[in-house]
């Protein structure tokens, strides 16, 4: 019998090592798909875009806000792997009708690296989870170093149009903004509030602002919609996996940082 707790302490018993997995959260597939769970894994959502071949190769049961529960159902799935924010509590309830449903909730680069080590426990996958677990750490302390004597600029983080909606405070976003020594103006709101481009100097007047590549595809003209309300803020087009995206992906975004820098300050 295994015990499991998962992030927002709801304990889970398992006979055995779950061995049907489907997960409903992008980032959290490329995790298990690292951790070595490829055969593992029956499902996925349409957003799923790593690895590139699981479109190809496993169930696809819908989006992160809109599943199939008859196909989920289908699939006979162990476990299903979901998150907080990426899920509705609606959703997570029914498909507990199903089978267990262990539901992360990640904030920090800390509870990122206590996922990856409770997924090697769960799924038997200790010594991968570990790796990773060290790989990632020992990246984040080289980019703490890194960062330590860059200036702080005040930056405003957009992820929607129509309406504006940026990433305001307790977000995984904000987090990675602070981590760049990036002063997230819209903290004080909430999580991710919709703005007024009219109200962006009155709101903190950034010197930097980030246009995510998603979930909403900003094109140039967005960049010149919103600049003109700045006082000459920097507009930049960043990947919004690098700064949304947990588990291993996360790796890859310290390498993404160290460059958006130097782009920042030429």
């Amino acid at each position: 019998m295994i015990s499991f707790t998962d992030q927002i302490e709801n304990l889970h018993t398992f006979i055995s090592t779950p061995k049907r997995i489907v997960s409903i959260v992008p980032s959290q597939t490329e995790l298990l798909y690292d951790l070595g769970l490829e055969d593992s894994i029956v499902g996925i959502t349409k957003f799923c875009a790593h690895p590139i071949h699981f479109k190809a190769t496993k169930t696809v049961v819908g989006g992160t806000k809109n599943i199939n529960f008859k196909k989920v159902k289908a699939l006979q799935p162990d476990v299903i792997i979901a998150n907080k924010e990426e899920n509705t509590k609606e959703i997570v309830e029914e498909l507990s009708q199903i089978c267990p449903v262990i539901v992360t909730d990640i904030y920090s680069i800390e509870d990122n690296l206590q996922m990856i080590l409770d997924f090697g426990k769960l799924f038997s996958k200790r010594t991968e989870a570990q790796k990773w677990h060290d790989k990632i750490n020992f990246a984040y302390q080289d980019f703490q170093s890194f960062i330590k004597d860059k200036p702080s600029k005040k930056a405003a983080y957009f992820i929607w149009k129509n309406p504006y909606m940026v990433a305001g405070k307790d977000t995984f976003i904000n987090s990675l903004l602070e981590l760049n020594n990036f002063k997230n103006i819209y903290k004080v709101k909430g999580r991710y509030p919709e703005v007024e481009l009219k109200k962006i100097c009155l709101e903190g007047d950034p010197d930097v602002v980030f246009l995510s590549s998603e979930p909403y595809p900003f094109k140039d003209e967005d960049a010149f919609d919103i600049g003109r309300f700045t006082h000459h803020a920097k507009t930049v087009f960043v990947d919004g996996e690098m700064f949304s995206w947990y588990g291993t992906r996360i790796l890859k975004s310290f390498k993404y940082f160290k460059i958006l820098h130097a782009k920042i300050y030429e």
